[in-house]
C-alpha cells in the first residue's frame, strides 16, 4: 500500500496538472474567440465580394468573350477539397471528404474527375482513392492572399487551357464555434 508521501506527491502532482489544463483551456478560448471575432467582422466584406463578383458574372457571357462563362460538356471535372492540416476537430474535415467523394461516385460519375486537395487531412485520405493532381498543404501555415491567389491562378489556368471542363470547390462555412456547413461551388 501505498504510504502518505507518495499519496500528497501524488494529489499535488494532480493539482499541478489541473492548473496547467485550466491554463490551456483559458488561452485556447482566448484564440477561439478572436478568430471568431475575425471570421466576424470579415463576413460583410465577403458577402458584398460574392455579390458583386455574381453581379459581374451575370453581365458577362459567352458572347462578350468571357471564358470563364463559357458553357461546356462536363467530361473532365476537377474537384478541390479544402480542408485542415490538422485533426481533433470534430466533423470539419470529415464532411469535405464524404462530399468530395459523394461528388465523384454519385453526381459526376460519368466524368472523368480528378482532385486538388488543400490541406494535410484531405490529401492524406483522399488520395487512397482518388486521382489527385496537386496538394497544396503550405497554404494554411503562412495564410495570405499571395498565396491564396497562387492557387486561384493555377485553377484558372488549367481551366481556361481546357484541362477541365468544369472545377468544383468544397470546403466548410463557418457558421458558429460548433457548427460548420459544407458548401459545394
Amino acid at each position: 500500500m501505498a504510504n502518505l508521501k507518495e499519496i500528497r506527491s501524488r494529489i499535488s502532482s494532480v493539482k499541478s496538472t489541473m492548473q496547467i489544463t485550466s491554463a490551456m483551456k483559458m488561452v485556447s478560448a482566448a484564440k477561439l474567440k478572436k478568430a471568431q471575432d475575425a471570421i466576424t467582422a470579415m463576413r460583410p466584406y465577403a458577402n458584398k465580394l460574392t455579390e458583386l463578383l455574381q453581379s459581374l458574372s451575370a453581365t458577362l457571357d459567352s458572347d462578350t468573350g468571357n471564358k470563364f462563362a463559357a458553357q461546356r460538356p462536363e467530361n473532365k471535372i476537377l474537384v478541390v477539397a479544402i480542408t485542415s492540416n490538422r485533426g481533433l476537430c470534430g466533423a470539419f474535415n470529415s464532411n469535405v471528404i464524404k462530399e468530395s467523394i459523394r461528388l465523384t461516385q454519385e453526381e459526376h460519375s460519368n466524368a472523368e474527375v480528378s482532385m486538388l486537395t488543400i490541406g494535410k487531412k484531405g490529401n492524406d485520405i483522399l488520395s487512397k482513392t482518388q486521382n489527385i493532381i496537386l496538394n497544396n498543404d503550405e497554404v494554411f501555415d503562412n495564410l495570405t492572399f499571395d498565396n491564396v491567389a497562387t492557387i486561384a491562378e493555377i485553377l484558372m489556368a488549367k481551366f481556361e487551357e481546357a484541362e477541365f471542363d468544369k472545377i468544383i470547390l468544397v470546403y466548410n462555412s463557418f457558421k458558429n464555434a460548433g457548427t460548420q456547413i459544407v458548401r459545394t461551388e
